[in-house]
């Protein structure tokens, strides 16, 4: 049996909002923007390098109360993903380019150089470049 994870849907408060940030500042790919109902979009993005086939995000607006509230928080304040790169002192200066707040700064561990950064909500992300 073959299995995987095709799209881990991210809670966000605005589409639009959310696409600018990643594809403006984090150079992510805006892979679909379908509009479903008046409320709905099936927005579908990935990071640069994204091959088909791969792990994606689906950008979920909030409907709801109860769903606003997971804004940001959807790991109860874990690091939620994880961002592999092949050139972290790229990405790295980037992120300090684009004002995005770093929540613990690079480091140097057994497994490779990582940092953490938060996205526009407050969702927390590693970048990792692995050894």
């Amino acid at each position: 049996m073959k299995q995987f994870i095709a799209k881990i849907a991210l809670v966000v408060r605005d589409y639009d909002e959310a696409i600018a940030f990643y594809t403006k500042k984090l150079h992510f790919k805006l892979l679909e923007d379908t509009q479903m109902s008046p409320t709905k979009r099936w927005v579908r993005i990935a990071p640069p390098g994204y091959e088909y086939g791969q792990c994606e995000i689906l950008l979920a607006q909030a409907a709801g109360e109860q769903q606003l509230k997971a804004v940001g928080n959807q790991s109860g304040g874990r690091v939620f993903l994880f961002l592999y790169t092949d050139d972290f002192e790229r990405d790295y200066q980037n992120i300090l380019d684009q004002n995005i707040k770093i929540f613990r700064p690079k480091s140097v561990e057994s497994y490779g150089t990582v940092a953490v950064f938060e996205d526009l909500y407050g969702n927390l992300w590693d970048l990792i470049q692995p050894n």
